[in-house]
């Protein structure tokens, strides 16, 4: 069951979470919380580990959230039947920063939630800017570089493109390179695209290969 729609944290565990003062559990957290790391910049150039979804929140205000894919899971035990729920959610800015993850639940929101959350823990930088060499633009509209990624049987590729030019993708693709700020991108899709999950999961492989690349 597909469900590609953007979320601005406003499920009631989400509205609680944001009335309610963020308490940091951790060291980076408290550093967060005073005031003593200003951005996730810092963050990842220090190399330090993310352990509290607050932490993206309260760095990135702009963050937004899109709902790739939920769809039920059945098993069978000494009881019966049972139904839980499986989401993968993708998170951004539009600006830089793209994240995704999967999270299992009794209900459907609650598999949200916990993908929310994830995915808030697994953000990382986009290697943006424009490697194309049909264009003098070198702002961050594009990436540097060509990059690939891969999950399962499904492969993204995505090339540098001009300033202008677009986001040359399918719908759900396009909808990813949108949310992590690419404007202008060829791309090229193998496998089985129809699956939502794998296809969000090789975008962001293609981001987290493209930062150890060289450009």
């Amino acid at each position: 069951m597909s469900d590609y729609r953007q979320s601005g944290y406003r499920s009631r565990g989400r509205d609680r979470e944001r009335a309610e003062p963020w308490i940091p559990s951790t060291k980076l957290g408290k550093m967060v919380s005073e005031g003593k790391i200003a951005s996730l910049e810092e963050i990842f150039q220090q190399g330090w580990k993310i352990k509290e979804p607050q932490i993206v929140k309260a760095l990135l205000p702009d963050v937004v959230s899109e709902v790739v894919d939920v769809s039920i899971v059945q098993k069978m035990s000494d009881a019966g039947r049972v139904t839980s729920f499986r989401a993968i959610v993708a998170v951004g800015n539009r600006d830089g920063w793209f994240g995704v993850a999967e999270g299992k639940g009794k209900v459907r929101a609650a598999a949200v939630e916990r993908a929310t959350s994830l995915a808030l823990l697994r953000i990382i930088p986009v290697n943006r800017g424009c490697g194309s060499p049909e264009c003098a633009d070198k702002s961050n509209h594009s990436l540097r570089c060509r990059t690939i990624g891969k999950t399962g049987s499904v492969k993204v590729e995505i090339l540098p493109a001009p300033r202008g030019v677009g986001l040359v993708a399918g719908p759900s693709v396009k909808k990813l390179l949108e949310l992590a700020g690419v404007k202008d991108a060829y791309t090229r899709t193998f496998g089985s695209t129809s699956t939502p999950s794998s296809l969000a999961s090789a975008v962001y492989d293609a981001f987290l290969k493209s930062q150890s690349l060289n450009v």
